[in-house]
């Protein structure tokens, strides 16, 4: 399996100990959640070297309310360590690897300077 379960225990060191992690905010009543996890599931399949993490929002309330999450899906994207993305709602396939590919290319100055924003 390509995707990893996260939980409010495991979230800090997920996002501190790889480079780039993308965690999905999800319930199982979400119909729109439904919808997306394959799409998720692909987009791991096709990205090896990211981590790709999946939370559930009802069993993990602390770390969604901590990530200020308000509807789900919520996709959230860190790189080194520096949440670098985050939005409500499901992604088509394509929009999600446009994402992906967008992340990938950002350089640590890129993110340092968007953080300051």
């Amino acid at each position: 399996m390509a995707t990893h379960e996260v939980t409010s225990d495991t979230f800090n060191d997920t996002i501190s100990k790889n480079d780039t992690v993308l965690i999905d905010f999800w319930a199982t009543w979400c119909g729109p959640c439904k919808a997306f996890g394959p799409v998720y599931q692909k987009a791991s399949e096709k990205y090896p070297d990211m981590y790709f993490g999946k939370i559930d929002v009802d069993n993990n309330q602390e770390i969604a309310s901590a990530a200020g999450i308000q509807a789900i899906p919520t996709l959230m994207i860190a790189k080194g360590g520096k949440i670098v993305y985050k939005q409500a709602g499901a992604l088509r396939g394509s929009d999600l690897e446009n994402l992906i590919e967008q992340v990938r290319n950002l350089d640590e100055a890129t993110i340092d300077a968007a953080a300051a924003k």
